[in-house]
């Protein structure tokens, strides 16, 4: 391994440009356990999360962070963990994940996680938000938004939660998928769409948007205000229906954003990374990053990051965790990510392919300046 790629990938401190805050409540293991996996259900009670490449990981490199051997057993390593209040352990992962910078989005259970203010306190770094579209729209809605006026309520409603954000997030491949009509909706398709859900809120039903009209409405208002746009695609809990997130199936809504020239940002992408890959080298406007993967595949995350960097221009690639909850994924997300680049990349420098002062630069891009360009965190 070339030394000085190793030790400069080691020093370089990171934007995580997709992140969510880390637990600021004790919880009990099988809660633990349950945000070690995407699924929304139970764990069955004759295995663990401990027994998969995220609890390996776990087991393998945040153990040592709590006075542990490495791969300590689960029931140590828990026993160790549980000891420790909140605040110490989010302190002991975020200041060991090397990370500068964390855009952390707080539209989904922010009560439980700490926000943007107290990420930057415990890690010793920056912090900036990222706001939920789709968690803007349901505030204005449970506000008593009528028809005619919830777009225009949204918009104000959205300028203003935006004034200090430096991106937008929306979670459509959730709600609906990506197989949606990419042109802005009218405004009697608006009122009509916003009428009937409104009305579903007032007989008692949750205030969550999932209506296409509605959903695209958003977008191109999250486009219009011109900050980076997030999008969740591929890989996520049983809420999505997986073949639908294929960001593929977002072309002609890319292309017809292109001429506003807001960026938008493919994030975790997996299985569907490649694809992500291709729609970045083809449309100058569009970004990914592996973050959600890079965690749960473990031991073989060298192997993701490395089917990243094979399509897109390394110029729209960025860094990040997407790490929710257990401050061990905010550690891991770093140190898996250092770990598969500098695997990678040294390996294309010992053949010769690479120089090392390319796989550094390349690495330093990833890592910190894609994100401090796109979403003018300089300024």
């Amino acid at each position: 391994m070339p030394p000085d790629l190793e030790a400069g990938i080691a020093a370089l401190g990171l934007v995580d440009h997709h992140v969510h805050g880390a637990l600021r409540h004790v919880v009990r293991r099988p809660a633990f356990e349950e945000l070690l996996t995407e699924s929304d259900r139970p764990i069955p009670p004759w295995t663990t999360a401990f027994d998969s490449q995220l609890g390996f990981a776990i087991r393998r490199h945040c153990a040592p962070l709590l006075g542990l051997e490495p791969s300590a057993g689960a029931d140590a390593y828990w026993a160790a963990r549980a000891a420790l209040p909140p605040e110490e352990a989010a302190r002991i992962f975020l200041r060991a994940a090397g990370t500068d910078c964390w855009l952390v989005e707080t539209g989904h259970h922010g009560d439980r996680l700490f926000g943007p203010a107290a990420m930057a306190a415990l890690s010793g770094g920056h912090a900036a938000e990222v706001v939920r579209l789709e968690a803007v729209l349901e505030a204005v809605a449970g506000a008593g938004a009528s028809a005619a006026g919830l777009r225009e309520d949204f918009r104000a409603a959205l300028r203003e939660r935006a004034r200090d954000a430096v991106g937008l997030k929306s979670v459509v491949a959730y709600r609906h998928g990506f197989d949606f009509d990419p042109a802005p909706p009218g405004a009697a398709e608006v009122r009509e769409a916003a009428g009937a859900w409104l009305r579903t809120l007032d007989r008692g039903g949750a205030p969550r948007v999932a209506d296409p009209v509605l959903l695209r409405m958003l977008l191109w208002e999250g486009v219009a205000t011109g900050l980076p746009l997030q999008l969740h695609a591929g890989y996520g809990d049983p809420d999505i229906e997986l073949h639908r997130c294929d960001p593929l199936l977002l072309t002609r809504w890319l292309r017809a954003v292109e001429p506003t020239g807001t960026d938008v940002l493919l994030l975790h992408c997996y299985p569907f990374h490649r694809n992500a890959g291709y729609l970045a080298q083809v449309f100058p406007h569009v970004h990914l990053d592996v973050g959600l993967a890079v965690n749960h595949t473990g031991a073989r995350s060298a192997a993701v990051v490395a089917e990243s960097l094979e399509l897109a221009p390394f110029g729209k690639i960025l860094y990040s965790s997407d790490a929710f909850g257990p401050p061990e994924l905010h550690y891991l997300g770093a140190l898996l990510w250092r770990r598969g680049m500098t695997r990678v990349l040294g390996a294309w420098v010992a053949d010769g392919e690479w120089t090392e002062a390319d796989a550094l630069r390349v690495a330093t891009m990833i890592g910190r300046s894609n994100a401090a360009r796109v979403y003018h965190l300089d300024e």
